[in-house]
């Protein structure tokens, strides 16, 4: 009987969206719902484990903590990347590492809300309403008419273009590969550059995959770029952005306010000032959580289990 442990399961809900008792017979399935961030203390929990199924990059997996796991066989994360996974060091010790599909669907919803959040100013209003502050203390920003910029004009890109065209709004975008006829295809205006781009947006809206080339696209030159009344909203990655530069353009005001659901560091320490600053909507990381798909998630998760078990993995990361 092998043993699978499903980590950072926060919501307690990975066994009720899946048909895990068909391994039953083959696999003792259990789960861990709490974040544990101690190396030691994460090592001394899972370490009894042939078989992981990890939720993105929650819990990171590089070389270090791999070679501390000498019985796992089999890492399965949620979603078709894992960059919190050394999966050339698994691979060096002979385990197999596979993912899942992801819709992109949540995201484009979460980006939504938040820049809806922002322009109508609604944690404000609702923290107002619910202690008996003022009735009514804020102007809300129309969408129709304002310009939405799109870095990453990818499936999660293309779909919020789309709902921004929907809103009326004027929809630009940028990528370093993105050309007109793409631009085009997709129904929005190409922009010249990344800086012009920031500088006639009234709200950035970040989709790009992490990689070398956007690892600090967004540093403290580019973000100053922006108007003083635009908003940053970032549902990719943190670290496409300075941390450190856009809390300091937050603290001065700079620009308006940001909304995020990424930070490098996950949880995002109670001490941090993007808990507290007043513009800024922050979110612990639910872009991709949704019980559709998590049902896909995990459902997938189980057929990969399967498929390792029989000696046909599928679904693996390169």
């Amino acid at each position: 009987m092998r043993t699978c442990l499903i980590l950072d399961d926060y919501q307690q809900a990975a066994l009720s969206l899946a048909d895990w008792p068909r391994l039953s017979d083959r696999v003792a399935v259990s789960t861990i719902s709490e974040h544990i961030p101690d190396r030691d203390a994460l090592v001394a929990r899972i370490a009894q484990a042939e078989i992981l199924v990890i939720m993105r990059e929650r819990t990171p997996f590089p070389a270090t903590l791999l070679e501390r796991l000498p019985r796992l066989e089999l890492l399965v994360t949620s979603g078709p990347r894992n960059l919190g996974i050394d999966v050339a060091a698994a691979r060096a010790r002979g385990i197999t590492v596979c993912g899942t599909d992801s819709s992109p669907t949540p995201p484009t919803e979460l980006t939504w809300a938040l820049i809806l959040g922002l322009f109508r100013h609604l944690p404000q209003e609702n923290h107002a309403l619910r202690t008996g502050g003022p009735w009514q203390s804020t102007v809300g920003t129309d969408l129709a008419g304002a310009t939405l910029g799109i870095l990453g004009l990818g499936k999660i890109g293309t779909r919020v273009a789309a709902i921004g065209r929907a809103f009326g709004m004027r929809v630009i975008a940028w990528s370093p590969n993105l050309d007109a006829d793409r631009a085009a295809a997709a129904g929005v205006e190409l922009a010249a550059s990344k800086e012009a781009l920031l500088e006639t947006s009234d709200v950035v809206s970040i989709h790009l995959v992490l990689g070398d080339r956007t690892r600090g696209l967004l540093g403290e030159a580019e973000l100053r770029r922006m108007r003083p009344n635009a908003y940053l909203v970032n549902t990719s990655r943190a670290p496409i952005v300075d941390q450190a530069a856009l809390r300091r353009v937050l603290e001065q005001g700079r620009i308006a306010g940001a909304g995020l659901d990424v930070f490098e560091t996950e949880p995002l320490p109670a001490e941090d000032p993007l808990r507290r600053l007043p513009n800024v909507l922050a979110l612990p990381h639910l872009g991709y959580v949704t019980r559709d798909n998590y049902r896909t998630f995990f459902t997938q998760a189980v057929e990969d289990i399967e498929a390792w078990l029989a000696g046909a993995p599928i679904r693996m990361l390169s």
